[in-house]
């Protein structure tokens, strides 16, 4: 893994495009704001996958997401939760996503799985992402990844007690 800056992305609610880390924009299916995040959801064109749902979560540092996957591309996996800053900008006109490298997959009644500390401490040592925040980001996931856990590994019912309920197709 080659060491890189946290990857940023915007989302407008008013044209719904999202623009993604590479600066380029893209039109979305539908995004709409609650009470506890901004909900985006878009096709892929991708062989595994079709469409993706995710939920930018402010309070909780997450962006969770589903995958629909295409015929015999089921993992069983329920949520991607990365870790990062998520939240609105401009006075609430368009939403910031910042990823701070780390995953947590989160398969129904399996422990939670914690993916990326690889890339974020290559980025770290490469002097792109300071120790204060490195740190954050690993206490961060370990938070959820135990959250997660503590529930039963059932990621509805950790969100439930944190007071966030998210609705998908």
């Amino acid at each position: 893994m080659s060491p890189h800056r946290p990857r940023l992305e915007y989302f407008n609610p008013a044209d719904l495009s999202w623009t993604d880390h590479r600066g380029f924009c893209h039109s979305v299916d539908g995004m709409h704001a609650a009470p506890h995040g901004l909900y985006v959801e878009r096709v892929v064109d991708n062989p595994k996958y079709h469409y993706i749902e995710s939920w930018l979560l402010p309070d909780l540092g997450l962006r969770a997401t589903v995958y629909h996957l295409r015929p015999g591309h089921d993992r069983g996996q329920t949520y991607y939760l990365d870790i990062g800053d998520y939240g609105p900008v401009n006075g609430g006109k368009k939403w910031r996503a910042e990823s701070h490298y780390l995953h947590v997959v989160a398969r129904p009644g399996q422990a939670p799985e914690l993916l990326g500390i690889d890339e974020l401490l290559t980025s770290h040592a490469a002097g792109h992402f300071d120790t204060h925040r490195t740190h954050r980001a690993i206490e961060h996931a370990a938070a959820v990844v135990d959250g997660i856990a503590g529930c039963d590994h059932d990621v509805d019912r950790w969100l439930a007690a944190k007071g966030v309920v998210l609705t998908w197709l």
